[in-house]
């Protein structure tokens, strides 16, 4: 009884915080944000606003010399509204650590008016960009990642796993799929059992993650509560076996009694930290990042305030 008593104040508080985002952004039209330290570019014009994507460079820096990996994030929301801010301070601990981090705003429902495929056609927008743009900005293209919560994981992990959805006339011999997917709560099943299938179904099973795994996938590292009400610890069980089953890694960290947005920084029992700590552990692994986690830096990040404001 305890635990089901449980399970429905999660899914009460997940439904709200979803609502809350929604109205919330729906009351003013996306911002210009200004991060300290951080470089605001339009990565592209799109329904008539300018879509910003924020650059953290690492520390020392230099783009006429370097060839570093990079990361983009995309923030959750339901497609509905969300903001770049929340994942600022996972891109400063990755450019702290010698990545070239970015957080892109996308179109949502809320502020735009249009549906999830938007959404997934300006994550491989943002990937792109990067990749056209490596040269300058000190970036191997051949090194470009993709990360984001929820819906935000979502897109990340459609970019990397769903074909077209291409914005139109954008240079597509330069690739919008990412070499590495950091996954925090994605809603990737989308069929009629998982999330946001009466969102998503015109354009089904394209557009679901889980419905388009392919040998030729990138690597994923997945974090989950297992209270989360929109994804079952099954579906992210069965996405993990899928991913090895063709040959693909696939790591899945399941935190028990978390909900939903358990990983953002700031919540109770600050698994924010430990969190970027398996994150650290997996781009080693994959020869992205070297050396020991710096967990002074993450502790110091756990600590901090969101930076994000409104640029006047």
């Amino acid at each position: 009884m305890l635990r089901a008593d449980m399970k429905m104040t999660h899914r009460i508080f997940a439904v709200l915080a979803l609502f809350a985002i929604t109205v919330g952004s729906a009351l003013a039209e996306a911002p210009k944000l200004s991060f300290d330290g951080a470089v605001a570019e339009v990565y592209k014009k799109a329904s008539g606003d300018d879509l910003y994507i924020y650059r953290f460079d690492p520390e020392g820096h230099d783009p006429a010399a370097d060839q570093r990996p990079a990361v983009v994030f995309f923030f959750g929301g339901g497609w509905n509204g969300g903001t770049p801010s929340q994942f600022e301070p996972h891109s400063r601990y990755l450019a702290s650590r010698g990545i070239v981090a970015f957080v892109a705003d996308y179109r949502v429902k809320s502020r735009q008016k249009v549906d999830p495929n938007s959404c997934v056609e300006d994550g491989k927008s943002a990937v792109r960009w990067i990749r056209e743009n490596a040269k300058r900005l000190g970036i191997d293209p051949a090194k470009v990642m993709a990360g984001g919560g929820s819906a935000g994981g979502h897109v990340a992990a459609a970019t990397g796993m769903c074909e077209g959805f291409e914005a139109e006339g954008e240079d597509t011999s330069i690739s919008s799929k990412p070499v590495a997917l950091l996954l925090f709560n994605p809603v990737y099943d989308n069929g009629e059992k998982g999330y946001g299938y009466a969102r998503i179904k015109q354009w089904y099973p394209g557009i679901s993650p889980a419905h388009n795994i392919s040998k030729d996938d990138p690597p994923a590292i997945v974090f989950l509560g297992s209270e989360d009400p929109l994804i079952p610890v099954s579906t992210a069980e069965k996405f993990r076996d899928d991913m090895q089953a063709v040959g693909v890694e696939s790591e899945l960290h399941v935190y028990d009694g978390q909900p939903h947005g358990f990983f953002n920084r700031g919540k109770a029992g600050d698994c924010f930290s430990d969190t970027l700590v398996k994150v650290d552990a997996f781009l080693v692994g994959l020869g992205y990042l070297s050396g020991e986690v710096d967990r002074d830096k993450i502790a110091e990040l756990a600590k901090a305030p969101a930076r994000g404001k409104k640029k006047k």
